[in-house]
């Protein structure tokens, strides 16, 4: 189903190149972006691109919602890292998001992003598919750079797709890493780049690495992302292949990620 798409866009930008991506390709698409970030990290980049940008703690639901309103945004893109660590972080919590988890049976990532899904519709948000302004990032099936998986990594390979998406059934994580048909590191709370250095290390050489969707993935929140980071992380803990699910896969910054995985014999594939 298409959607007309509001000349005024609002961004709640986490971590990471993404959501900057977003705002590079709205902007030069004639969108006037307001951006929320979640972030130190990304900031300055952010304000080359968006009209203003207002810098927030994720626990803070009321100025966030307010911003929003006083800004009169109809449609918001959710993009880019927010450590689910945040929710260890309590006292910076205002007292609407301390309502809010007090009232919510589990704290994993599907229930927490759909209460918020929920709470902007209540004041006349849509939240966006993420995809929408940056689809030609999405990876289809394929090798990706110049190294081919031996068959014993394409049978880890298949073994990580299956168990990442049992895990992504109960929404406990999107990445596993896999050596000799084993589960060395199943991706929880740290996130990706913890995971791969916890299994990476486990399996001391020759890991692989695979990240898809959840099986009832929500295209408005957690679309798989992999970028430098996750090869420079897999390089220095030695793991060797990384493999992400076609066209559910976003790819950051694709032709440096694939110049440094040939550089450092690493295989990035898409399945």
């Amino acid at each position: 189903m298409s959607i007309e798409l509001e000349h005024k866009q609002g961004l709640i930008a986490g971590d990471g190149d993404l959501p900057v991506k977003m705002a590079q390709y709205a902007k030069e698409n004639g969108f006037d972006v307001i951006c929320i970030s979640l972030s130190k990290e990304n900031a300055h980049q952010l304000k080359k691109y968006c009209s203003k940008v207002y810098s927030c703690h994720p626990g803070e639901v009321n100025r966030i919602e307010k911003i929003l309103t006083d800004e009169e945004i109809k449609q918001a893109t959710f993009l880019g890292k927010v450590h689910k660590r945040v929710l260890l972080q309590i006292h910076k919590f205002d007292s609407r998001a301390i309502e809010i988890i007090k009232n919510m049976k589990r704290l994993n990532d599907d229930e927490v992003m759909l209460l918020i899904v929920k709470e902007f519709e209540k004041h006349g948000i849509n939240v966006l598919d993420q995809t929408i302004f940056i689809k030609n990032l999405m990876i289809p099936a394929g090798i990706l750079g110049k190294h081919k998986p031996t068959k014993e990594q394409i049978e880890d390979v298949n073994y990580g797709f299956w168990l990442a998406k049992e895990m992504g059934k109960i929404d406990v994580g999107q990445s596993v890493v896999i050596k000799d048909k084993m589960a060395m590191a199943v991706e929880a709370i740290e996130g990706t780049d913890v995971c791969i250095k916890r299994g990476a290390k486990l399996a001391k050489k020759d890991a692989v690495v695979v990240k898809v969707s959840k099986p009832k993935q929500d295209k408005r929140f957690d679309i798989p992302a992999v970028g430098l980071r996750t090869l420079k992380t897999m390089r220095r803990y030695k793991a060797n292949l990384l493999a992400v699910e076609a066209n559910e896969t976003i790819i950051v910054n694709q032709e440096e990620v694939i110049k440094y995985a040939d550089s450092h014999n690493i295989v990035i594939m898409a399945v």
